[in-house]
């Protein structure tokens, strides 16, 4: 299987790594940037040696290299400043997207690309309008990622493991993401039947604004450990044919009551790329709030050169 990653910044970077030391040999790491993705994989090759582990990843700036990929990775693009929403840098990552696009419908047609460039639910629906890719094809990383930081959140608060928390965020990746505490469970407790809701709410502001937080702690550039390691999540469940449940931003069809709009929903992965979307039974109050979010996007979606 061969693996291209566009853009060798943090994420990028760490994403080849992770892959790297995974197993998977046929490895592309390209940036524009002439030197960069070079100069990352001659790091990434020595450390060979002190992990004990043997990989290769192929670097240049050159974009023909993606060349009949099974799985191409878009990390590419400008990441959030402090004070920046995701949806601020809709205008200026759109054009990036295109031509990216442009690229990879010519030069990998039948690959399954992953979205990680933000703003993500934009930037998917993007990517499958401008290639043209089945639906199936085009997987936002997304709600995987909040999805975990959620988990993480709730086990830090209630000072339990997080293996023992299985939570679940679905909607757009950024403020109108939609953290589902009665579809979210402490073992087999549910989060919504063991927390007051004054704390539940809490914990619910800390996992929208997470991000933020993030990127307001680091003053320069934003997170990378959590979204490459869910980048490989959803890498390894196609490579292996999982066929996992994972949060990912997926193109609706009349799903959720939803049409023509990529959000992120649970989905089963396999080697297809979005084998089903699952529908979830949500009560009122949460269908509304996920149909608020999804316009949310439909309104920024207007903006995008499609």
């Amino acid at each position: 299987m061969k693996i291209s990653i566009i853009g060798a910044g943090n994420v990028g970077a760490l994403t080849a790594m992770r892959l790297a030391q995974s197993g998977l040999s046929n490895i592309v790491l390209i940036d524009i940037a002439k030197g960069m993705a070079i100069g990352k994989t001659l790091d990434m090759e020595d450390a060979q040696g002190l992990l004990k582990s043997n990989y290769a990843i192929t670097a240049s700036d050159d974009i023909s290299l993606i060349r009949d990929s099974n799985i191409v990775i878009i990390t590419a693009g400008l990441a959030r400043k402090p004070g920046m929403t995701r949806e601020e840098l809709l205008i200026k990552n759109s054009q990036i997207l295109k031509n990216l696009s442009l690229n990879i419908k010519e030069f990998a047609p039948k690959s399954i690309v992953i979205v990680v460039t933000n703003p993500l639910d934009l930037m998917t629906y993007l990517v499958l309008k401008i290639t043209g890719f089945k639906a199936n094809k085009v997987i936002g990383m997304g709600v995987s990622l909040d999805t975990s930081r959620f988990a993480n959140i709730i086990s830090k608060e209630l000072n339990i493991k997080v293996t023992d928390v299985k939570a679940l965020v679905i909607g757009s990746h950024g403020e109108a993401m939609l953290p589902l505490p009665r579809h979210s469970y402490i073992k087999e407790t549910n989060l919504k039947e063991l927390l007051e809701s004054s704390k539940l709410e809490y914990l619910l502001k800390r996992t929208i604004n997470r991000g933020a937080e993030i990127v307001a702690n680091l003053g320069n550039g934003s997170a990378f450990f959590a979204p490459s390691a869910a980048i490989s999540e959803i890498v390894n469940a196609i490579f292996k044919n999982e066929k996992s449940i994972i949060p990912a931003c997926a193109y609706l069809n009349g799903e959720y009551g939803i049409k023509d709009i990529s959000i992120g929903v649970p989905c089963c992965i396999g080697k297809e790329g979005i084998e089903k979307i699952v529908e979830l039974k949500l009560d009122q109050e949460e269908k509304e709030k996920l149909s608020k979010s999804a316009e949310s996007i439909r309104e920024l979606a207007k903006k995008l050169p499609i």
